[in-house]
């Protein structure tokens, strides 16, 4: 019996061992269950989680090394066995707790953090979801672990380097309906790998204001909804092949529990703006810095502060498509603003790894926001704050220059007291200057640019210039310094390569900056010096050498002269230094005896630094930079990982770079190219011999850098040369350009500069310097691993003539993008050549090339549709001679009996770009236009008219006909600016006339043109837009769209249908821009000109209205697209 009982016990003991064996089996087996497929389960709002008993919760969190959030340490949840032995672990604050988890349910987060709102559920489902896919695929590489964080106001959320939510701890606003949307898309893909496919591809465009999803194929989802109130980050797709990352405006993961994947992700701040006139420039470098160093393995947040210094969070759509001005109006309804700077440094300091700042001037180069930074420990590219006061102050530099034993040029400091009218003569006295007539130069001690910057004769003049300075606010230092007569103007980029805070500057080629005078005018005072309108807009005036044209001897001392200064000034990462050569025909300086700078053949001078040069698309940056290796986007990635260096917690994100530079395309072409699969070859013409050549130049770089980014294309810049004759066409010359050489200001610099490197004796010492170059830079380059080679080749350019060019391009099956303003690349001859060969072109064919360019034939085409609401203005077209010939009193009455007004608008039958365009109210105004026809003048200086205006750029060589046209009275548009109480600019239209001026994109293919949105131009400098004001970034406002105020929709949409009636009429295709005025009313247009290759610089108005699309189109989607416009066409 005792044996039985025994028997029976054991037994008993058997089945209890194996019930709980079971038990725990059953429990392991319910949480591998509820770990695949908790994330379905969850979109379907069935929650798992809550059956669980705490044991089981208990071993699911011990699986995963967690706890829950908002349980505290000792919690028999959160650590059962620490809780049972009675230790208790020290308590860190849940505010700064970070938890990295494979899994976490969303209702748990919900119910134990308090973020209730169904939608947050709804999107942590969802990456659930995608979490579930990849492990079921067995690609848990792809997708890391999810991390979330909590601030005080904020959790975080990151998948994996692609995907980064930030929600506030009380979510309230996300848009359900808009989440779900979301939610449904995770859900219809049908395999992982199309999922993970599509997340990473670059189908959302994210910025520091918000997120939009976008779409490339026209079948895929048709979503496309912003989160305001929240923001996520992932990349975006700006065409094939080009993947560009975008930023978050919330606080980032703790870097120390950052995946691997994660840390290579290197998140910049890109600021732009600033209270100084420089704002416009500074908004023209970021949009050359995002276009060129965005990529998988580095995101940019933009941000802008105004002329107020207060601190926005913008879109990067905003650097692309606005004016400060513009900027400034839309600034309280496009971005998000910061209370204070140091709220705005706290939240860069959460927000990204390093800063770029890219502010000009005050604010940007004087240490003001080094300073700040440096407060909140943000990293930052470039020097610190204390080394910038001192060098961009051109006085306190002067000083300390001198004290390091540098030849400095003599200078005054006015700042505007009694003292210095007794002094400054004595100072003139002193420098052999007459105090009457002595030639010097009065410039702001504390501004770049060459804002402010003047000539002055004598005393007076001199102390008169530097007061009209100080009370402008431009600076309240001024310095008077002796002019360097017969000396040449030179600068340099010094790059450093060092590690750490050891510095290591290697100065690349140095530029010589000659000035050219043609005519009386060009040699009047204001116009013997370097000046603002010369470094910024494209002009004959000037011309650049690089390397300089001075003895190699003096050209290594510049370049020895500059690294010693870069390093004794304690200089960082990369600046601009500029100085003067003076040959020792020359008189000496006095006291330039034993100091650096006197050589056998002459004297340098170092005048100024710029701590953060200009960054436009062909600065001296860019242009010397190319001469040595580097490409744009190569060069300013060098700089920022240099930078980075010197911050130990950003080092993983110089490990070799994902990103490999592009390297450069031999020109030659031959069969080889023909075998590389998926290439297209493109030819990016522009060029030509109108005055518009220079702007041509300006949008052949920008499409030609544009199309760069995408891989499968292989783009060549072309120039086609000035015409000295009037030869046939096809016998013109088309020069194939490397790199570097695209990077001028003018056509003409373009075209010496080729002569000059196919010349031996030139091209084997820039040969010789490039190598020394590149030899120093190697010397630490080799040295960092993420410095993976320079991509630009040592290549010659090649000359063709027209019509071999186009033979060619037919050969290697190129497509041609004109960006050849007027002449021969709208009147339909460029057209008729490459059709003739069966070469694609971008924009309108043969016959809707010559209707456009005849301003008389166009309204002609248009007459028919008076009844439609397109009207068409009356003209007179009179030739040159006759003008030249006629009395101006005949000429003036027969025109206003004719076309039955008293204001005229004059301008070239055949130029565009505002050349030439004028507004004449009298007599006396038509006799100061024919004289400027007659003497050949390049421009009309402002204020020469009876009504006010600005500087008129007109044709070279004259035109030989001209069109007469009423001038249509517009109301004047005014952005006001910020006064009393008021927080933002405000809109000031009288509305009296009921028109306003517009100018419209048209985009697609034959007879189906679409009207893109249109914009409404403000002029600021009179009744005609000026050349800077159409092409010049920084300058004039584009009101994109038009505001409700002056436009309503109704009268929008109108508009629209009939600007495209217009493009279809005349038979254009591919894309033009059509300028006209609106009735603001009735919606009538009114035709002013069609432009059939329409300006394509930076900050063009058809970039503005791309970027108002739904979704955006970005600059390289938008010349991707109308390049693939032209390779569908048939010819």
């Amino acid at each position: 019996m005792g044996c039985f009982h025994r028997r029976v016990a054991v037994c008993a003991l058997l089945i209890v061992i194996l019930f709980m064996s079971s038990i725990s089996v059953l429990t392991e087996a319910r949480i591998s269950k509820f770990e695949a497929i908790q994330g379905a389960k969850l979109l379907k709002f069935e929650s798992p989680w809550t059956s669980f008993t705490p044991k089981e919760k208990s071993l699911v969190l011990q699986r995963r090394n967690l706890r829950p959030i908002g349980t505290s340490p000792n919690s028999p949840l959160a650590n059962p066995s620490t809780h049972q032995h009675g230790n208790r672990p020290s308590h860190h604050p849940q505010i700064h707790w970070t938890l990295c988890c494979t899994y976490f349910n969303p209702f748990q987060f919900s119910e134990e953090v308090g973020v209730s709102n169904i939608a947050t559920k709804y999107l942590l489902a969802s990456f659930l979801e995608l979490k579930r896919r990849s492990r079921k695929a067995g690609r848990v590489g792809d997708v890391t672990s999810i991390y979330l964080r909590q601030s005080r106001n904020s959790v975080l959320l990151v998948h994996g380097s692609s995907l980064r939510l930030c929600l506030p701890r009380k979510v309230n606003t996300i848009d359900e309906e808009n989440v779900a949307k979301f939610t449904s898309i995770v859900k219809e893909f049908d395999s992982f790998s199309k999922l993970l496919s599509f997340l990473h591809n670059g189908n959302y465009k994210n910025d520091a204001v918000g997120r939009n999803l976008l779409f490339d194929n026209p079948n895929s989802y048709k979503w496309n909804r912003k989160f305001s109130d929240s923001c996520f980050s992932k990349t975006r797709c700006s065409g094939a092949g080009v993947t560009r990352a975008a930023s978050t405006t919330e606080a980032a993961v703790d870097d120390n529990r950052v995946s691997k994947e994660d840390s290579r992700v290197l998140r910049v701040g890109l600021i732009c703006g600033g209270p100084s006139a420089e704002r416009g420039i500074s908004l023209n470098s970021a949009r050359s810095v995002l276009d060129h160093i965005e990529g998988d393995d580095l995101q940019v947040s933009c941000y802008y502060i105004d002329y107020d210094m207060n601190a926005f969070a913008i879109s990067s759509a905003q650097v692309y498509s606005n004016t400060p001005a513009d900027f400034d109006f839309k600034l309280e309804s496009l971005a998000k603003g910061f209370s204070s700077l140091d709220e705005f440094a706290e939240h860069l300091a959460a927000s990204v790894d390093i800063v770029f700042p890219v502010i000009h001037g005050r604010f940007g180069e004087d240490g003001g926001i080094q300073e700040l930074l440096e407060r909140h420990n943000v990293p930052f590219v470039g020097t610190g704050s204390r080394e910038c006061r001192t060098a961009f102050d051109k006085y306190d530099a002067s000083l300390e220059l001198s004290k390091q034993g540098f030849i400095t040029a003599p200078s005054f400091l006015v700042q505007g007291s009694e003292i210095e009218e007794c002094e400054l003569p004595k100072w003139f006295t002193s420098n052999q200057l007459d105090p009457n007539s002595g030639k010097v130069v009065v410039k702001p001690a504390r501004a770049g640019s060459s804002i402010g910057v003047t000539v002055a004769y004598g005393v007076s003049d001199s102390l008169k210039k530097a007061n009209d300075l100080i009370s402008e606010g431009i600076d309240d230092k001024i310095l008077v310094e002796i002019f360097l007569e017969g000396g040449s103007e030179f600068t340099a980029i010094v790059l450093d390569v060092g590690s750490g805070f050891d510095c290591h500057p290697v100065v690349l080629l140095p530029t010589e900056v000659e000035l050219q005078f043609h005519g009386s005018f060009d040699v009047r005072e204001e116009d013997a010096i370097f000046n603002y309108r010369r470094k910024y807009l494209p002009t004959q005036q000037v011309a650049y050498h690089t390397p300089p044209r001075f003895p190699l001897k003096v050209i290594e001392n510049i370049r020895e002269g500059a690294s010693i200064l870069f390093r004794q000034l304690g200089l960082r990462d990369f600046a601009r230094i500029d100085g003067w050569f003076l040959p020792n025909s020359m008189n000496a300086l006095s006291s330039s005896a034993g100091k650096f700078g006197r050589t056998e053949l002459g004297t340098i001078i170092y005048t100024d630094i710029n701590l953060i040069s200009g960054m436009e698309q062909t600065s001296f940056l860019f242009q010397q930079a190319s001469k040595v290796g580097f490409s744009h986007s190569n060069i300013l990635r060098s700089v920022i990982h240099r930078a980075c260096l010197r911050f130990p917690n950003l080092a993983s994100h110089n490990e070799v770079s994902a990103h490999l530079p592009r390297r450069s395309k031999s020109l030659p072409f031959d069969e080889a190219f023909n075998k590389q699969e998926g290439i297209r070859k493109i030819f990016v013409l522009f060029g030509g011999d109108t005055s518009e050549r220079q702007v041509s130049l300006m949008s052949g770089t920008n499409v030609w850098l544009n199309l760069l980014a995408f891989d499968e294309l292989d783009v060549t810049p072309c120039l086609l040369a000035s015409s000295d004759d009037h030869s046939d066409d096809s016998s013109r010359v088309v020069w194939s350009l490397p790199y570097s050489l695209v990077l001028r200001h003018t056509t003409e610099e373009v075209l010496d500069a080729c002569i000059e490197a196919i010349e031996p004796a030139q091209a084997a010492l820039t040969s010789h310097l490039r190598n020394q170059v590149m030899n120093d830079l190697m010397e630490c380059l080799k040295k960092h691993s993420w410095f993976t080679g320079f991509d630009i080749a040592d290549e010659q350019p090649v000359r063709y003539s027209l019509e071999k060019w186009v033979k060619l391009a037919k050969e290697v099956q190129a497509t041609v993008f004109i960006a050849v303003h007027g002449g021969i690349g709208e009147d339909g001859t460029l057209q008729s050549l490459l059709e003739s060969e069966g070469v694609p072109h971008t924009g309108p064919g043969v016959a809707a090339s010559k209707t456009c360019m005849d301003k008389v034939a166009t309204s002609l085409a248009l007459s028919h549709l008076a009844d439609l609401g397109v009207l068409t203005i009356n003209k007179d077209v009179r030739r040159k001679e006759d003008l030249l010939n006629v009395p101006a009193l005949e000429i003036w009455d027969e025109l206003i009996s004719k076309l039955q007004c008293e204001t005229l608008c004059v301008k070239p039958a055949r130029d565009g770009c505002s050349t030439g365009v004028a507004r004449l109210c009298c007599v006396e105004d038509l006799a100061v236009y024919i004289k400027a026809l007659k003497d050949c003048l390049l421009r009309i200086p402002p204020d020469s008219f009876s009504k006010s205006h600005g500087m008129i750029e007109m044709p070279s060589p004259p035109p030989e006909r001209l069109i007469f046209e009423p001038f249509i009275e517009t109301d004047e548009i005014v952005v006001s600016s910020k006064s009393g109480g008021e927080k933002a600019q405000r809109l000031v239209w009288k509305g009296n006339s009921r028109w306003v001026e517009i100018t419209v994109g048209v985009i697609g293919t034959l007879g189906s043109m679409r009207s893109l949105s249109p914009s409404v131009t403000v002029k600021e400098s009179g009744d005609i837009l000026s050349l800077e004001e159409k092409f010049q970034g920084g300058t004039g406002i584009n009101l994109t769209p038009p505001p409700a105020s002056i436009v309503s929709n109704e009268v929008l949409e109108r508009c629209k249908q009939r600007i495209e009636l217009i493009a279809n009429t005349l038979q254009l295709e591919g894309f033009s821009r059509i300028d006209a005025f609106l009735n603001v009313d009735s919606g009538e247009v009114l035709i002013i000109e069609v432009n059939t290759v329409p300006g394509m610089t930076p900050s063009t108005v058809l970039i503005h209205q791309a970027l108002a699309e739904q979704p955006p189109m970005y600059p390289h989607k938008f010349f991707r697209t109308l390049l693939d416009l032209a390779s569908e066409r048939i010819i």
